[in-house]
């Protein structure tokens, strides 16, 4: 998620609302190609890769690992400040090597190089995350307009309901999973044309920057830490396989490509709506909820039958993994003192690991059982957990 903005300590700057709009539709635009095509675009395209390949479930949970083991070494690297004052240039890198890898995807079979093409996505999408994000979140808080943010992380759900809407098209003019990836990267370069217009040139400074003390480890900081990487673990089983769980039980094409339409449709506002909720019962309160509603929808998806599962499962996780994402690192800040965006990358890593051991764990527990039930209900209760683990927090 983003890299920390610390408030301003200084007057809010003037803009008008014509900015605050175009700001936060860069955001989007960044947010949907990294995210909606570069990360999750996967999750459609998954099952006809599996049967066209072939490979088997065990194999697309590597690929997926590499992804996020790139992910985590992408948000590693960014946290070391040699991107700083060029972190526009580094975003649109990002946004190109994405639209790229995306294509590169459709010029092999070798699971090895998959994995490999898929970890430097994974990189690629780290950086956007993270540096568009600092461009445009700081232009919203030195501004005191908070609807940015809104705005910026919509841009994932509005990228997954493009990737549904994408592959379903190439599907219906007799398209393959091939010709669907050579179309997400042609979307992508699209994206990545308006970005390149639309995008902050720098990051809005509110004050000198400093260097932060090391980071306490109190025990409220690391209960949040571990229930972090705990929910890394429960949202990617389901992001991941949720078409081939629908495949896998005899779902149809229009079926795989609905459920995760849903998911996207019901992503793009969670972040606003689940900032209603915030507002009445807290951050805390809020990141509970939002994991045992996730754990419902992707116990759901596995447990219902066609096509109320999928489609309960989509749109529960689509509700909740962006806001969670976002407000636990929120939370993070109130325990990390004077030290931010060390706890930022700590929590980062935490729950970059929860995203690169689900897809394994999943997997293989589905290909040695022949569903993706156990697997789901592994990550049903990692969610549960997470949720019991932040509990104390609440009384703090």
């Amino acid at each position: 998620m983003p890299a920390d903005t610390s408030p301003a300590s200084t007057p809010p700057q003037s803009t008008s609302r014509r900015d605050v709009v175009v700001t936060g539709l860069a955001g989007a635009v960044a947010m949907a190609v990294a995210m909606g095509l570069g990360r999750f675009y996967f999750t459609p395209i998954l099952p006809a890769m599996m049967s066209g390949v072939p490979m088997g479930p065990a194999e697309a949970g590597y690929i997926a690992s590499a992804n996020y083991l790139g992910y985590l070494l992408g948000a590693v690297l960014a946290a070391y400040g040699w991107a700083e004052g060029i972190e526009r240039r580094v975003a649109l890198s990002g946004l190109l090597a994405t639209s790229l890898l995306l294509i590169a995807m459709s010029l092999t079979t070798d699971i090895v190089l998959f994995s490999a093409i898929r970890f430097f996505a994974g990189i690629a999408s780290a950086f956007v995350m993270i540096f568009a994000s600092s461009l445009v979140l700081s232009y919203g808080l030195a501004r005191g307009r908070t609807a940015v943010q809104s705005f910026h992380f919509g841009g994932v759900g509005t990228g997954i309901s493009i990737s549904a809407i994408l592959f379903a098209a190439v599907m219906m003019w007799g398209g393959d999973w091939r010709a669907a990836w050579i179309a997400g990267g042609l979307a992508a370069l699209v994206g990545l044309a308006f970005a390149a217009f639309v995008l902050p040139g720098n990051v809005s400074r509110t004050g000198p920057a400093q260097k932060e003390p090391p980071l306490v480890w109190t025990r409220p900081l690391v209960l949040l830490t571990v229930a972090y990487g705990l929910f890394g673990f429960g949202y990617i089983v389901t992001a991941t396989f949720l078409i081939a769980i629908v495949r896998e039980a005899g779902g149809s094409s229009n079926t795989e490509a609905l459920a995760w339409l849903v998911t996207g449709i019901a992503a793009a506002p969670s972040v606003a709506l689940w900032g209603l909720f915030a507002r009445r019962f807290g951050l805390i309160a809020t990141f509970i909820t939002g994991c045992l509603v996730e754990a419902a929808g992707v116990a759901a998806s596995v447990l219902l039958p066609l096509p109320f599962g999928p489609m309960v499962g989509g749109a529960l996780l689509g509700l909740t993994f962006v806001m969670i994402t976002a407000f636990g690192l929120q939370v993070g800040r109130k325990y990390a003192e004077s030290s931010p965006r060390r706890a930022f990358a700590m929590m980062t890593a935490a729950f970059g690991v929860g995203q690169i051991v689900g897809p394994l764990v999943a997997g293989n527990l589905a290909h040695l059982t022949g569903n993706y039930v156990l697997g789901s209900l592994s990550a049903v209760l990692a969610l549960v957990l997470a949720a019991a683990l932040v509990v104390p927090l609440r009384r703090g």
